[in-house]
């Protein structure tokens, strides 16, 4: 179904939508591998019910919205504003069209339709068969980035894919001896751990690892703990790092002709699970690790490593996003620089980006891009 963009919205139905992106956002790192969806409901010019979806297996956004009206004569007079499709189909919970109508809730705002192939449109003609005026496609762009992983999940049949560095300004990773701690400083470190606690799983290369004997959890701040997935194509990490430690679940992804059956025995004896995919490019096959990871219903997955691994990911175009720390300071070019070979050959065929915002952390500056295709 097509999104019919603000043909009947009305001029408030922007401020209601971004208060349904400001209680969406809320739910961040606790809903996967459901949306973030927030609903605001509004009668008469007043907000009467707010909600959002809180954690994973919970009430939707809709139905704690509704819960939280005191005076549930007034639903019927009122709009609802969802940033996200209402559901028509049993999950963890009751569809949320149904309740919508049960309550008589005569006009219903939707951000953007649901891609989850079995909503997709159903819950907005649910609604409408029932005599609902919907509205559907205000701040569409932005509710669709706001759940950019749910709707890469199910419309890509893979995990939206963000890759971080942090770099000098001259685009170097380490200096000529290899040494690079710290580059950036202790906000832009602390913002990382925010970064990982939002994903579904935090992903590094061997080589980074027997580097820095990377732990990968998150520390500086509250939040969950991701998957930690380590590429390690041939067993090479040591079962006494960090890596593997009890703070966090650990993946490990191994070629499958050349693991090591004892090596794998061991790993799985203290409960690491190992998973082996084919070679691609002379290294593990990225398509079969974003399989493996899209079957256990990872939403999402934060790329930390070095300079290889980022040039093989931006070869391989399963990068989505670009988190890009910047520190001013300058190694030259004897430095290790942040991305490999990628065979560009002239500037028209440069990986192209677009910038989607610049923030500020102590002295460093974060760059967010997405690839243009």
């Amino acid at each position: 179904m097509a999104t019919n963009p603000a043909l009947a919205a009305r001029p408030e139905d922007e401020t209601y939508m971004w208060r349904c992106l400001e209680l969406a956002e809320r739910g961040a790192g606790s809903v996967s591998p459901n949306p973030m969806v927030g609903s605001v409901i509004v009668c008469a010019g007043r907000v009467i019910g707010e909600g959002w979806h809180r954690q994973y297996g919970g009430p939707h956004a809709e139905v704690d919205a509704i819960a939280s009206v005191e005076d549930e004569s007034l639903l019927r007079q009122s709009t609802l504003y969802v940033n996200l499709e209402p559901c028509s189909h049993y999950g963890k919970t009751p569809p949320c069209a149904d309740l919508i109508v049960e309550k008589r809730i005569p006009r219903v705002v939707v951000g953007c339709l649901d891609p989850h192939e079995k909503v997709a449109g159903k819950g907005i003609a649910r609604l409408r068969e029932a005599g609902i005026e919907v509205t559907v496609g205000v701040l569409e762009a932005e509710s669709e980035r706001l759940n950019e992983a749910f709707m890469t999940s199910h419309r890509k049949g893979r995990p939206f894919v963000a890759l971080k560095t942090a770099q000098t300004l001259d685009g170097r990773i380490a200096t000529s001896l290899g040494a690079s701690k710290w580059i950036t400083g202790e906000e832009s470190r602390c913002q990382v751990h925010r970064l990982r606690c939002i994903y579904d799983a935090v992903l590094c290369g061997a080589s980074t690892v027997l580097a820095d004997n990377t732990e990968l959890t998150v520390r500086f701040c509250a939040g969950r703990q991701p998957l930690r997935v380590l590429l390690d194509p041939r067993l090479q990490v040591p079962h006494e790092f960090r890596i593997f430690n009890d703070a966090a679940k650990t993946l490990v992804f191994a070629l499958r002709e050349e693991a090591d059956p004892d090596l794998v025995r061991q790993l799985e004896a203290r409960g690491i699970e190992v998973a082996t995919v084919g070679e691609a490019e002379g290294s593990l096959d990225f398509a079969e690790v974003f399989a493996e990871l899209h079957k256990r219903r990872l939403l999402s997955v934060l790329v930390e490593g070095g300079s290889r691994l980022a040039s093989a990911m931006v070869r391989s175009g399963f990068v989505d996003k670009y988190y890009v720390f910047i520190a001013p300071k300058l190694f030259g070019g004897d430095g290790l620089a942040s991305f490999g070979a990628l065979g560009v050959t002239h500037p028209d065929y440069a990986v192209k980006l677009s910038f989607s915002g610049i923030r500020r952390f102590g002295e460093d500056l974060l760059l967010e891009a997405y690839p243009v295709h």
